[in-house]
């Protein structure tokens, strides 16, 4: 399969992870930071493939699993509402509020159905006048533009019964989290591709430059996160930290300028409480005041609903590369997909999830490359 299988292909990947090993010459920790390259790492068994030098850790890029507890309790205090019809995507349902989730919230009668798109939420408030539609807007800079342009459209056709509960989240500033923290180990990163093909990669030249890491934006198929361990690896066998692109052929410096128009047009810079980590200045996205009428939190008085963590959850020290999933004490027992304790063992980009479906000892064995 064209634009696949090459990036499968285990004599160039063998070839790389031999690279990898012949430029190793000290321990190093590297941080992916999206989830969905943490997913094609434990499902491939890349990690396996490194040199014992090589630390691969888990970072904060599942927009699901940051999501905090306010945010999951006031999405469903207003999903109970008889006059809604609740629109998220279908990760978010199983992700844990403080007593219950969406899909219990669903099961008690709510009416809460999973959506592929925002316009879909806006289509289903142009059918339904009489009903009021709330979207719950979760994610990175990949999802941003998309409901931003659902609130231009909405604006445009002047519906008055659509609105946003939003999450939106911003990656740089977690990084810098990470790396101010006093506990952090990371001395590199592979940044999201996706999120780059949007944002460009200006915002990380400053975080490379004050931190002395090394940024490298990179894909998600086997031969890209190998390629970008090869980069960052490199880069600091040479002591160099620089903002490299390993994923070319979707990325570039300056970004999506449409996309990135749309985000501008619609939402401001907030600051954001992240689910397990705490607030982060300037980490999230808010709806502008033009659009302060597409506010659901504000439309339904929800804002100031406050909610506590699970304690028994340590989903905060697997975000910030602290801890792995298997170090936790609950992890496969007290928590599983079907009981979750936290949002990563639900979402389909959480670290947690990944190690429970490819990394048990009794499931099977991954898809390492022969």
């Amino acid at each position: 399969m064209r634009f696949l299988d090459e990036y499968r292909d285990a004599k160039a990947i063998r070839g790389i992870a031999s690279a990898i090993t012949k430029i190793t010459k000290r321990p190093w920790t590297l941080m992916e930071v999206c989830g969905g390259q943490t997913h094609a790492i434990v499902r491939f068994g890349i990690d396996e493939l490194l040199p014992k030098l090589i630390t691969l850790v888990h970072g904060p890029g599942c927009p699901v699993c940051v999501t905090s507890v306010e945010l999951v309790d006031q999405a469903i205090a207003i999903a109970q509402r008889p006059e809604v019809i609740f629109c998220s995507f279908g990760d978010m349902l199983r992700v844990p509020g403080t007593s219950q989730d969406l899909f219990a919230a669903k099961a008690a009668g709510a009416e809460v159905r999973i959506v592929y798109s925002p316009v879909d939420a806006v289509a289903l408030a142009r059918e339904h006048p009489d009903r009021e539609v709330v979207f719950f807007a979760v994610g990175f800079e990949t999802t941003a533009p998309s409901t931003a342009m659902a609130v231009v459209l909405a604006s445009q056709q002047h519906l008055t019964n659509f609105s946003m509960l939003v999450s939106h989240v911003l990656v740089p500033p977690a990084m810098e989290a990470v790396l101010s923290s006093p506990h952090n180990t990371v001395q590199g990163f592979l940044a999201a591709g996706h999120v780059c093909a949007i944002m460009g990669y200006t915002e990380y030249e400053p975080i490379a430059a004050r931190y002395r890491v090394p940024i490298v934006v990179t894909g998600f198929e086997p031969l890209d996160i190998l390629h970008g361990v090869l980069m960052c690896v490199a880069q600091l066998e040479e002591g160099r930290a620089e903002v490299e692109n390993q994923y070319t052929r979707a990325v570039r410096r300056e970004g999506n300028a449409q996309a990135m128009w749309a985000i501008r047009e619609v939402f401001e810079i907030v600051p954001r409480k992240w689910r397990g980590i705490g607030p982060i200045a300037r980490s999230g996205l808010g709806l502008r005041a033009p659009y302060d009428a597409f506010d659901a939190a504000l439309r339904f008085d929800v804002a100031t609903l406050s909610a506590e963590e699970s304690s028994e959850c340590i989903s905060g020290l697997i975000l910030q590369g602290i801890k792995k999933p298997i170090e936790c004490p609950a992890f496969g027992t007290r928590c599983t997909p079907e009981r979750p304790l936290g949002a990563t063992m639900v979402s389909s980009e959480g670290a947690c999830a990944a190690y429970y479906r490819y990394r048990r000892p009794a499931a099977a064995p991954s898809e390492a490359v022969a």
